[in-house]
């Protein structure tokens, strides 16, 4: 990635199997991963620079995953959040590739078991999904819940991971419909 001052920040826009993504950083380190085909396209803010080279790595990890050659992600990280937060989102990159948790594992896995929802809501905040991979934080019941890039995009990714309950419910599996699912628009 580039050399920049610290008010410096670059974008730029790829295509992947599940829709657009608008990936953002300070030229050293990835801050951003945006849903562009969801329900919340994030727009760049006036004064970032348009560049895909600080984000060569990303892509090319991001490529090796949607191809299903990567189970973890090796990049400079700087997402921006709460001490709480960041907590939260440190836990999130221990769930193993293919395996979901509830969110109150999750919160006991930080040692806050009695704060599921907002271990919920930080989960919702986290800036770098998929590289942070939020979408593997499921219902207790092991029913799909809310998803930044929404529960269709969710879906995709945990059957991309052949995603497994970890301690997903009295089931033992996911409640979702299992039928294909329409093509997510690029």
């Amino acid at each position: 990635m580039k050399t920049t001052t610290p008010d410096t920040h670059y974008w730029h826009e790829l295509d992947s199997p599940i829709g657009r993504l608008l990936l953002a950083g300070d030229g050293a380190r990835l801050s951003h991963v945006c849903f562009q085909s969801g329900p919340r396209p994030f727009r760049p803010i006036a004064g970032w620079i348009t560049d895909a080279a600080p984000f060569r790595t990303a892509v090319a990890q991001l490529e090796e995953y949607f191809a299903g050659k990567r189970r973890t992600f090796d990049l400079p990280l700087a997402p921006r959040g709460t001490d709480f937060q960041q907590r939260v989102w440190r836990a999130l990159r221990e769930i193993p590739y293919g395996n979901t948790i509830s969110y109150g594992e999750l919160a006991r896995r930080i040692g806050k078991p009695s704060a599921p929802r907002a271990v919920g809501l930080a989960n919702g905040a986290n800036p770098l999904p998929i590289i942070v991979p939020c979408h593997r934080v499921i219902g207790t019941n092991g029913s799909l819940t809310g998803f930044g890039g929404g529960l269709p995009i969710k879906r995709r990714l945990l059957a991309l991971e052949g995603a497994t309950a970890g301690e997903a419910g009295p089931q033992g599996s996911f409640k979702w419909d299992a039928r294909p699912q329409p093509a997510v628009a690029r």
